[in-house]
């Protein structure tokens, strides 16, 4: 038995008369009769009542057409499955990111925008810290992520930058230079006698290492209190007025009570990359339409910038 016996005997049912069917079909009215002759034979069932004018179903022909309608939908819907994913339209999509990453206006407007674009496609998200990515990315355990800065272990890994953004510094919101003009930026050296609160190097070694080279190239080498194991939680102690910190512009979103943002004058290299990384090669269909997608507008936000 095949597919088409199965198609042959609804058309047949449906019209109720095998020459209507045949010409439904595209085929000659013969043929057809043999083919419901075979499949009945095959079925050892009887399921047509031939009539002077037409064919009716028996109780089995009709128990039978039941089950052979739902055969054909799901063999339907698999095909429509199969071309949906072959063309990225379904599918199954993780996506890492930085703790940092999502408070940066592109990263929910990129994700949001493929959601809209592909609704079928399970967008799976997982937050972690830039060498956690990279080794799920390793793994296979990732599609992509959005990461901070290039670590070390990214060998056989496509890193490709996105965009910058600057970055600022996190003062608590009594601290002397917080009380200052808001709109003026500070050297960085005038935070040389302060205490800083970093993101914890494991998870984020490039901003970290940003952060103490731009301050050893203002003159001093900065005094780490604290070590926070997430980007937020450094703004949590920044609040409680353990000391301060330098993080990228765009967490200046979360409007934290207890924390003052401002600019810095004359550390041009103090920027935060947004980067995004990927396994090379044959990705999914769906995979390969994010990445695509990713990239085109990361282009026209960098050269609007």
């Amino acid at each position: 038995m095949e597919l088409r016996h199965l198609r042959y005997f609804i058309t047949v049912a449906e019209e109720g008369h095998i020459t209507r069917a045949a010409e439904r079909l595209g085929m000659q009215q013969p043929p057809l009769s043999q083919q419901i002759r075979a499949l009945e034979r095959e079925l050892d069932v009887q399921l047509f009542r031939r009539k002077p004018r037409g064919v009716e179903l028996t109780d089995a022909g009709t128990a039978f057409l039941e089950r052979a309608r739902s055969i054909l939908e799901e063999v339907d819907r698999a095909f429509a499955t199969a071309r949906r994913t072959a063309r990225g339209e379904q599918g199954r999509v993780v996506v890492g990111f930085t703790g940092s990453a999502p408070f940066h206006p592109f990263v929910p407007r990129v994700i949001r925008a493929f959601r809209e674009m592909y609704p079928l496609v399970s967008l799976v998200l997982e937050e972690s810290g830039s060498s956690e990515l990279v080794q799920g990315l390793h793994n296979e355990d990732i599609d992509a992520a959005f990461i901070r800065s290039p670590v070390a272990d990214v060998v056989g890994l496509v890193v490709k930058p996105l965009l910058e953004e600057d970055m600022l510094v996190a003062l608590p919101a009594g601290h002397a230079l917080a009380r200052e003009t808001e709109d003026r930026a500070l050297p960085l050296s005038a935070l040389a006698n302060e205490i800083f609160i970093l993101y914890k190097r494991p998870g984020g070694p490039g901003l970290y290492d940003t952060i103490i080279t731009a301050c050893r190239g203002a003159g001093f080498s900065p005094r780490v209190g604290q070590e926070a194991p997430r980007i937020i939680s450094t703004l949590n102690l920044v609040a409680a007025g353990l000391g301060v910190s330098v993080v990228p512009a765009s967490l200046r979103r979360l409007q934290m009570d207890g924390v003052v943002y401002r600019r810095l004058s004359g550390s041009a290299e103090l920027k935060a990359p947004l980067i995004l990384a990927c396994r090379p090669g044959e990705n999914s269909a769906a995979v390969q339409r994010f990445l695509d997608l990713v990239q085109r507008p990361a282009e026209s936000v960098a050269s609007d910038n």
